[in-house]
């Protein structure tokens, strides 16, 4: 009796400890899709502020622009993640009641109009990155290196945040993720001020 009350307690006891596993598991996922979606957000905004900067250095224009690429971005992400989450919303639904006779378990179901809150909020809280920063600066050149001082910073932050919750090198994921960024700016920056100056007149 008393070795059948022990292995019933270690079989209770790894339960649990898988669902903690699995707990964490999701929750860092989310994490590191939010952090991915800020990330996101930041580089569009910044690239697109950076390039129309390039042919219109006033501050009134690139504020408009980032403007309009948080609002346009934030909401093109909550669309995607509400249509791509309610798929799956339907697989897993036609799933268990094929394995449960029509039973349904809610709790366990992805919520498609969460993961598009999630989404959206991510993008916007990247996207308010480079706005603050170039908001308040008048002078085009010292608010061009404002908000690419303000941009570097959040990217190696989020690189950080990426790599710690998805255990991989926090070096070489916050040089990828800070090199790409920089990349991305640098790229429409110059093809903007390109077409801007020759291919539009």
């Amino acid at each position: 009796m008393e070795s059948h009350n022990v292995n019933n307690s270690s079989n209770l006891d790894m339960e649990k400890d898988q669902d903690k596993a699995f707990d964490y598991s999701k929750r860092a996922q989310w994490l590191r899709a939010a952090v991915l979606g800020a990330n996101d957000g930041l580089v569009t905004t910044a690239s697109l502020m950076m390039g129309v900067g390039a042919i219109k250095p006033d501050v009134k224009t690139m504020i408009l622009t980032g403007f309009a690429g948080l609002v346009a971005g934030a909401c093109s992400m909550a669309i995607g993640e509400f249509v791509s989450v309610y798929s799956q919303y339907d697989i897993e639904v036609a799933q268990m009641k094929r394995d449960n006779g029509g039973e349904i378990d809610n709790e366990k179901l992805p919520s498609p109009i969460k993961a598009a809150s999630a989404s959206s909020l991510a993008f916007s809280i990247g996207a308010v990155v480079p706005l603050l920063a170039g908001a308040f600066v008048k002078t085009y050149k010292v608010r061009i290196g404002v908000i690419v001082a303000a941009v570097t910073l959040a990217l190696v932050m989020f690189g950080w945040l990426g790599a710690v919750l998805g255990k991989a090198p926090v070096v070489k994921s916050s040089a990828r993720v800070l090199i790409g960024g920089w990349l991305a700016m640098a790229v429409t920056y110059g093809l903007t001020r390109l077409v801007g100056s020759h291919g539009l007149s």
